[in-house]
């Protein structure tokens, strides 16, 4: 009797913004739990740089970024992504951070404009460093903080990183006395390493993050299954505790 060979997994390729990190590795391990057949590869990094890989052929199955900016490119140019594909699965706020000892006793964001401060920013590329501007533009315009709020912070800049999770480990390594992250950023093992400031509701960004399919016709099955666990109660579930808010 001949016995029919164990079909090999399936493996996709998730690009996903660095911000994502932990929720998504979690959800990884999950989905294949319930998907045997499955394997994820997952690439980290700042949306801007995986947008990038993708424009130049990079192979992939899903993107999922930390802003609509890099999945609109990649639906006009080159067609990687099927323009209408992309759905909304999470989203996020901004936060201040700074080293969990605090030794500038920073507690407001005022604190943020005094001189000789080392503030460390994500590049304007990366999605949270263009929030982050559009937060001290937003700023600028509160009697609390003042007209020159955004010239002075700017002017505390030592560092503008290729990503979220660059800016959380330089602050927490007090190599800035303060940072800008995502909420979801400092949650779990993180929030022991530095403390938070808010940003108000109306000073603040609330980051959108689009997930969609590449276009090519290996895994298209396996990649929108993936999709809908992640947009699936189960998958903002895990979101949710990562420090995301949920679409649902």
């Amino acid at each position: 009797m001949q016995v029919s060979p164990t079909p090999q997994p399936v493996t996709l390729t998730v690009f996903a913004a660095a911000s994502l990190t932990d929720a998504f590795n979690e959800i990884g391990r999950n989905f294949e739990a319930q998907n045997p057949e499955t394997k994820l590869v997952f690439n980290f990094a700042g949306s801007q740089q995986l947008a990038q890989q993708l424009a130049q052929g990079a192979p992939a199955d899903i993107f999922a970024s930390a802003n609509r900016k890099q999945i609109d490119a990649l639906s006009q140019d080159g067609g990687r992504i099927i323009s209408g594909t992309a759905r909304i699965f999470a989203r996020n706020r901004l936060v201040v951070i700074y080293p969990h000892d605090n030794p500038l006793q920073l507690q407001r964001l005022t604190d943020l404009a005094q001189p000789g401060l080392k503030v460390v920013l994500a590049a304007k590329e990366v999605p949270v460093g263009q929030y982050a501007l559009d937060f001290l533009d937003k700023a600028t315009q509160d009697k609390n903080l003042g007209a020159e709020f955004k010239a002075k912070v700017l002017k505390n800049v030592v560092s503008y990183e290729e990503n979220v999770r660059s800016v959380l480990t330089k602050v927490a390594l007090g190599e800035g006395d303060a940072g800008m992250v995502y909420a979801s950023d400092i949650s779990g093992e993180a929030a022991t390493k530095v403390g938070r400031i808010e940003i108000p509701d109306k000073l603040n960004m609330v980051a959108t993050y689009p997930i969609a399919p590449i276009n090519n016709h290996y895994n298209s099955p396996q990649a929108q299954r993936f999709i809908d666990y992640v947009i699936s109660a189960e998958g903002q579930a895990v979101l949710t505790k990562y420090g995301f808010i949920s679409v649902n």
